[in-house]
């Protein structure tokens, strides 16, 4: 028996390829044995035990990015989770550490390493984090979704563009449009209350939605309307500036809700949060969205034509998650700023009239697009697991 341990969590960026990974390895070898090594307030606590699988913990150690107390702290409580870490590994008789990123994961590399167990990272973003960046000195095998990460792997060890290991309801939906994309379409589009021969914009910024781009689309929405349909997921505790803004720019009837029963009610569909968002991309002629690596690689895996536009923070890996993408066409960036109102009038539309330049756009995407990355990471740690044995 293959005894695997997968290690990371924190968002759900890092658990849900982790868990898709976890499904392909008992999908490929029943036999095998898969925990998780996590930490106790990640999101893993819960989606992990839901997903069937046992998880272990340790506290998060935040490595030290400048002088401070925390950072005085730091080795007395690297050293108190590695020995954790260790202890874990032992009972678990780990044959092979796989990481996905997030605190957990780099008490498991170093504690692998030293117990001469194989490790394999995936690295989902453009620019890969800190304890990616720790392990990959180690590692045997590194699954990347980008080229160029900056990772560099020990002197046999392997790296590769795997792509996303994709959720399973996202890889059932690009296996449906594959075969017959219109058929995909019309289902969802009865579940959603949408119309299915007429063009859909899906906006969407995340769970947490993002205000610049619920504005212009909403501010420009008379002029969108005119030629589209529209499905906006505004996030938690934004759907009532949209739903005013729509009113004051495109005048009153247009706001409806997302569902079956507003079907014919109105043509701009708002709601905070949708749980099946593999509905909407079934809809969606066009997205406009942030460029996490997690939607970068779900749109592209469908074959979706999108604006993206970067989060404007941070150390712009929303704009390197995207650039390769739009470099095969796939795709156009606009910068948050330039996210205007007038930008949203003068080019939506357009790219909507124009439906060849779109079906080569998404085709583009397609192309880029990886849908079988969960079964080759899964693959590449169990033939590390079985060289272990």
């Amino acid at each position: 028996m293959k005894k695997i341990v997968l290690a990371g969590g924190g968002t759900a960026g890092h658990v849900n390829p982790l868990l898709s990974v976890a499904d392909a390895i008992i999908r490929l070898d029943p036999d095998a044995k898969v925990s998780v090594l996590g930490t106790a307030v990640g999101l893993e606590k819960d989606l992990v035990p839901a997903a069937g699988y046992e998880l272990d913990t340790v506290e998060k150690v935040p490595f030290p990015r400048r002088p401070n107390k925390a950072a005085l702290q730091f080795p007395m409580k690297w050293k108190r989770e590695c020995a954790k870490t260790r202890e874990i590994l032992e009972r678990r008789e780990a044959d092979v550490v796989a990481g996905f990123g997030g605190y957990a994961s780099a008490p498991a590399y170093s504690v692998a390493h030293k117990m001469g167990i194989p490790v394999v990272i995936h690295e989902q973003n453009a620019r890969a984090g800190m304890a990616n960046k720790l392990g990959a000195r180690w590692a045997d095998f590194i699954g990347v979704v980008y080229e160029g990460t900056g990772l560099n792997v020990k002197g046999d060890g392997v790296i590769e563009r795997v792509g996303l290991p994709l959720r399973p309801v996202i890889a059932q939906l690009a296996s449906k449009l594959e075969i017959d994309r219109a058929a995909a379409r019309k289902e969802a589009a009865k579940e959603l209350g949408v119309d299915p021969d007429r063009p859909l914009v899906l906006v969407t910024g995340g769970s947490l939605g993002a205000v610049s781009l619920n504005r212009a689309i909403a501010a420009a929405s008379k002029d969108v309307l005119a030629v589209a349909q529209i499905v906006h997921l505004t996030g938690k505790g934004k759907a009532d500036e949209v739903h005013n803004l729509v009113e004051v720019n495109a005048g009153e009837g247009h706001v409806t809700g997302l569902g079956a029963q507003y079907a014919g009610n109105g043509d701009y569909h708002v709601a905070e949060y949708l749980e099946r968002i593999d509905l909407a991309f079934a809809c969606a002629d066009l997205i406009v969205c942030r460029s996490g690596a997690g939607t970068v690689a779900e749109l592209t895996a469908l074959g979706l034509p999108a604006v993206y536009v970067p989060l404007p923070i941070g150390n712009g890996e929303q704009r390197f998650n995207a650039q390769p993408v739009v470099e095969t066409g796939g795709g156009v960036m606009v910068n948050d700023a330039d996210l205007t109102p007038a930008w949203v009038r003068d080019h939506v539309p357009a790219m909507l009239a124009d439906e060849a330049a779109l079906r080569a756009m998404g085709s583009k995407a397609w192309e880029y697009g990886i849908r079988d990355a969960a079964d080759t990471m899964a693959r590449r740690i169990l033939d590390l697991a079985g060289h272990a044995d």
